[in-house]
């Protein structure tokens, strides 16, 4: 296994794609007004804690990028936004699958969006002069790539729309090494004793994924109960294909995974939107295998908001909303009921409510302030819906 990723063309180097066509993008996106618009720029505005010194998230990625196995794998930072037809087409997403529609992924225009996974670092790695030579030569090659993704997502304590993921891949030739799950299952153990310590417990299951077969997830024993933290397969012959690469020649391993739910499991954080905290009291704590204790629970209050609105409402769409009208202040959304009557609501309507949960991770929150913004919640829902808030 050492020989397999110590081979002397494994040797680290940095790149960079360069950003000409993302600049270019960005020009139109950020001349416009719109709520999309303004959102999407407000997201790519947020700083990537995977590059940010004093976040967990840093430390993580140089744990991982320096373990035996991936200490000679290349480094590439790639755009964050990218077209539909790289991040989807080219990795076997069916046309159906639910991320590809708006409700889901952040659309900058109609052909691209704000990237939804690091995996879209393989088309830019393997297009790079340098790596198509060493695929002519019949050399392996490896390359890790991490950063900030973009998913329209639910609210709640373990949940962002805006978290970091990294990614990992390595191609050899198939007469050199075939790669099998064994291989999958020695690249996972690594990171996850590099992240939770050389006693962790794990096991592994079959899993499926859209770019690779004979995937694996492993899941740790936390206290006691089973949490999925890992993923890995190798590569589909197909996905090779697309990417310019023989896959009669060559075979391969990928993973991926988010950075955040490991380290809210290593750090037993009750909210994820501490880790973006700039309260030196929650800061110094956020170090990985370092139990989090609350520097203190400040209580939650609760609203509810029922409307009726009609049946094209787009829910992660008005959690943006939500999460706009009392920014950091969000805890979690459930929704409490959802039914429809013709008769008592109209043709093509449908009634919603919802329980907010509203809490700072920083102070207490005052009623008279949460009234405020919960009013601010129904006028914004009100307007930009066209809801009738009951």
């Amino acid at each position: 296994m050492d020989k397999l990723y110590n081979d002397p063309s494994l040797s680290r180097n940095n790149f960079e794609t360069p950003l000409d066509t993302q600049e270019k993008l960005l020009e139109g996106l950020f001349s416009r007004t719109d709520t999309e618009a303004l959102r999407m720029k407000q997201y790519l505005a947020m700083k990537d804690l995977s590059r940010t010194g004093e976040s967990p998230l840093y430390e993580m990625i140089d744990r991982v990028t320096n373990i035996p196995i991936l200490k000679n794998f290349d480094l590439i930072k790639v755009p964050e936004v990218v077209t539909a037809e790289i991040t989807f087409d080219l990795f076997n997403f069916p046309a159906n699958h639910p991320a590809r529609s708006k409700s889901d992924t952040y659309y900058v225009d109609d052909k691209n969006i704000l990237r939804t996974h690091c995996t879209v670092m393989w088309y830019y790695y393997l297009a790079l002069k340098e790596i198509r030579e060493k695929i002519d030569q019949g050399v392996p090659i490896g390359v890790l790539s991490h950063g900030k993704v973009y998913r329209k997502d639910e609210i709640d304590r373990n949940h962002m729309n805006i978290f970091h993921q990294i990614d990992g891949l390595y191609l050899c030739k198939t007469e050199d090494h075939v790669i099998t799950q064994e291989d999958l299952r020695n690249v996972l153990e690594e990171i996850a004793k590099s992240v939770f310590g050389q006693n962790i417990k794990f096991r592994f299951n079959d899993d499926t994924f859209p770019y690779t077969n004979q995937s694996i997830e492993m899941e740790i024993d936390k206290d006691g109960k089973w949490i999925e933290v890992l993923g890995a397969g190798v590569v589909q012959p197909g996905v090779l294909e697309k990417l310019g690469v023989d896959s009669t020649k060559y075979n391969g391993w990928a993973f991926g995974f988010g950075l955040e739910r490991l380290a809210i499991i290593s750090m037993e954080l009750p909210d994820i939107r501490l880790l973006w905290s700039d309260d030196e009291r929650v800061k110094k704590q956020l170090k990985l295998g370092n139990k989090f204790v609350e520097v203190s629970k400040y209580p939650p209050i609760v609203r509810d908001i029922s409307f009726v609105v009609k049946n094209d409402f787009v829910v992660n769409d008005y959690f943006d909303l939500v999460r706009e009208t009392a920014p950091n202040l969000i805890e979690e959304v459930s929704l409490l009921d959802k039914y429809e009557n013709v008769e008592k609501f109209g043709k093509d309507m449908i009634s919603y409510a919802y329980r907010i949960t509203y809490r700072s991770t920083e102070r207490t929150l005052l009623s008279e302030e949460v009234d405020s913004l919960h009013k601010k919640l129904e006028n914004e829902t009100s307007r930009v819906y066209g809801a009738t808030v009951r």
